[in-house]
């Protein structure tokens, strides 16, 4: 069996061990499996949610970062007083990010090593400042990411975290280092096939996610479901409770990893530009990591992480920067 399609194996029956206390049929059909009437409800599943937050790029120049530095220093030799070098002087990395995200942040089942695209890019920034990976990681939600960066429990986020100009009120971002569509996942015989199939269904997505907004902006009479992670999406859509999970492609790639009966449909109801999240005021480090992220995509690091955990989504690039000084 490749590597890949064992890591699958193992990830689907990591997700079945998720559904321990619920009854599920065995697969002996074509048919995707059905539950039992009463299954419970993962731990901080809302039912009903309502939009946290908008999706307003057009309000300003949400994605528009600051000019890389220049020129970026050599590892190890960060600027006296800056912010790389009260890292380096600590010894490690402190990054924000999560574990049930493949193919961007996963904790890999056979080797137990956390990997990933999003884990690609914080490695590049461990790697311009000490020479080598030293990183912590701190396993966040997506409702705790902007909480982890205004009480200083980490150093950056790299964790799917989207661009807008809410956020932007509260932390500051890299340059785009990823576009990722939005789109939804639903079971094979589910009859959706497109946003609009969502009217009057349940579909699910992680709290705080700018996919929320989107939804109830197309589709009105949906019930928005939210959780605190993706693999909670995937266990209410098992049971019956949700009829439908919407979040960025490469999210739902992975999910569908998990399950043979679920797909990904339709058009994307939008698009993402992930950056690294970084605590406000602290401009050194903004202009330090996009001199990383700059370097990455010029030597080909960018194209070679991509084609590692996301060519199974067609041909990809690294996105438009526009910096400010």
């Amino acid at each position: 069996m490749k590597p890949r399609a064992l890591r699958a194996a193992v990830l689907a029956a990591a997700a079945g061990l998720l559904l321990t206390g619920c009854t599920v049929e065995t697969l002996t059909s074509n048919e995707p499996p059905t539950t039992s009437a009463a299954v419970p409800t993962p731990p901080g599943a809302s039912f009903g949610a309502q939009a946290p937050e908008g999706v307003d790029a057009e309000s300003c120049d949400a994605t528009t970062s600051l000019r890389p530095m220049s020129p970026m220093p050599e590892p190890r030799e960060m600027p006296a007083g800056s912010t790389m070098a009260r890292i380096a002087e600590r010894g490690r990395l402190v990054v924000g990010t999560d574990i049930g995200s493949n193919p961007l942040s996963f904790r890999d089942p056979i080797s137990g090593d956390i990997e990933g695209f999003d884990i690609d890019v914080a490695h590049w920034i461990s790697e311009a400042i000490f020479g080598d990976i030293r990183v912590e990681y701190r396993i966040l939600s997506t409702g705790e990411r902007i909480d982890a960066l205004l009480n200083g429990d980490v150093d950056v986020v790299v964790k799917s975290m989207s661009i807008t100009c809410d956020r932007r009120e509260s932390v500051d971002f890299s340059a785009p280092y990823y576009t990722a569509a939005q789109r939804i996942l639903v079971y094979r015989n589910s009859g959706i096939d497109s946003t609009a199939g969502l009217a009057r269904k349940s579909v699910c997505a992680t709290r705080n996610s700018t996919t929320i907004t989107r939804i109830q902006r197309r589709v009105p009479s949906a019930e928005v479901v939210t959780t605190n992670n993706w693999a909670d999406c995937l266990v209410l859509m098992q049971q019956g409770q949700v009829d439908a999970i919407a979040g960025d492609e490469p999210i739902l790639s992975g999910i569908a990893e998990q399950d043979p009966w679920v797909r990904i449909v339709g058009d994307p109801i939008g698009t993402e530009s992930y950056g690294v999240g970084i605590p406000m005021n602290e401009t050194d480090m903004v202009r330090f990591v996009n001199g990383v992220l700059a370097e990455r995509r010029a030597d080909g690091s960018w194209q070679r992480s991509y084609d590692q955990w996301l060519a199974q989504l067609g041909p990809g690039y690294p996105p438009p920067t526009v910096y400010r000084d």
